[in-house]
């Protein structure tokens, strides 16, 4: 087989039907790389690389241990064993991963970053880490699959959310902000509302770290420590280009907040993300990296906090009478609902999902992934409160009265509709 060239694994449009033949799960995934366990690790790892897109795998995790090695993947945000193979392929594979990411051979006590591209019936960028471990070094290839894109219909937002969501990202100016841990679907949201909202009419720009999917009719910026072009140095820069919409990737300093809430106040549409737990300790987050409360008042339209939790597999759940403990948690749970959130009334009579497994869902009870939001609007009740520099507990009390709906509540209530367990629920919402 011809060597691919470096930067780049091109996979065949007739391996891509193999492979989607043959893989339909972690069992078959296992098998199919034993076959190759033998050949160059050029095969090999264009073998792992197209099995994983099949499975819809957003991680590749390659991990040394003493006398052997370990591949697993991440699929709808769980890693998963898929086999051990000897310390020989590890190493050739390393090396192999390394050449194509640009990284150097003979380095082997740092971490080193880089990435490179898989070429099939569209271009999938893949981000690659190195990390120095006991055994050797650790590897995570995450595959930025432009399949994951979504648009803002299919983000599983509730009827009322997605209309609200429309109408605050045709403002011409002010800030949105999605926050939420890593991992969340953060990007994927704010990517959703650039979608909705690009047209020739307006120009947007963006700045991330780093660019994770292109897309097109938008200028897209990564961020370079070297060149002095961090998050705050390009929003100032980006101020420039007279845009109308811009997107900062994280707000991570007093500068780019500050600087990105004078922008929202003078003409322009800001959307960024930040790390917090929940919608309402946005605000105080805000307030602790130097804005000052007035400026973050008058500039903030939106928040919206997220998570992404699992979709119970359709092809082997069962229903199960609820608990009277599970009853109550319910009750407890739906206390206080806005008035527009209508909900089966619950009973002890109520059935809700539970997770079996099977191997169309990979003996995992789950397949696929759906967010769980929860958001407010800054109205005048709010900035008083901003104003005051309120606990986040006021805030969230105030959202709550003015009808938002709690991301445990909007969990929930997906699992009375039939979508997803109180378990996963748990595991993903404290």
């Amino acid at each position: 087989m011809k060597e691919a060239i470096t930067g780049v694994v091109e996979i065949k449009p007739e391996t891509i039907r193999r492979l989607e033949k043959e893989i339909k799960d972690i069992l078959d995934f296992k098998e199919n790389i034993k076959k190759f366990l033998q050949k160059t690790a050029t095969e090999l790892l264009e073998v792992i690389l197209g099995g994983v897109i099949n499975l819809n795998a957003s991680d590749i995790h390659i991990e040394p241990l003493e006398e052997e090695a370990k591949l697993r993947i991440r699929v709808d945000g769980i890693l998963q064993d898929v086999l051990f193979f000897e310390r020989k392929i590890y190493q050739s594979l390393l090396s192999r991963i390394k050449i194509l990411s640009g990284l150097k051979l003979n380095i082997a006590k740092s971490p080193q970053d880089g990435r490179f591209s898989i070429l099939t019936l569209e271009e999938i960028e893949v981000r690659t880490s190195t990390l120095p471990a006991e055994h050797g070094e650790s590897i995570v290839l995450r595959i930025l699959n432009p399949k994951s894109l979504i648009g803002l219909e299919e983000l599983g937002l509730k009827e009322n959310l997605l209309e609200i969501f429309k109408k605050e990202i045709k403002r011409s100016n002010g800030m949105i902000i999605v926050t939420g841990p890593t991992g969340s679907g953060k990007t994927t949201t704010l990517y959703a509302f650039l979608k909705k909202i690009q047209s020739p009419e307006i120009k947007v720009i963006t700045i991330e770290d780093p660019i994770e999917y292109h897309l097109e009719g938008i200028s897209q910026t990564q961020v370079n420590p070297e060149a002095n072009y961090d998050f705050a140095n390009g929003l100032q820069s980006i101020m420039r280009q007279d845009p109308d919409v811009v997107l900062v990737g994280e707000i991570r300093d007093s500068d780019t907040a500050k600087i990105g809430l004078q922008a929202a106040l003078t003409g322009h549409l800001v959307l960024s993300t930040l790390h917090t737990n929940d919608a309402p300790g946005t605000i105080p987050r805000l307030i602790d990296l130097g804005a000052d409360p007035a400026t973050v008042a008058a500039a903030l339209n939106m928040v919206v906090a997220q998570r992404l939790i699992r979709k119970v597999c359709q092809k082997c759940l069962r229903f199960e009478k609820i608990s009277q403990k599970d009853l109550e948690e319910f009750k407890k749970a739906f206390a206080i609902l806005p008035k527009t959130t209508k909900i089966p009334e619950i009973t002890t009579s109520l059935k809700i999902p539970k997770a079996q497994g099977c191997k169309f869902c990979n003996f995992t009870g789950f397949r696929g992934r759906k967010g769980v939001y929860e958001a407010f609007l800054i109205d005048e009740e709010i900035q008083k409160l901003i104003l005051q520099k309120a606990a986040v507990f006021e805030l969230k009390r105030l959202a709550i009265k003015k009808g938002m709906l709690t991301m445990y509540q909007a969990g929930l209530i997906d699992v009375i509709s039939g979508i997803t367990t109180l378990e996963e629920v748990k595991r993903v919402i404290s």
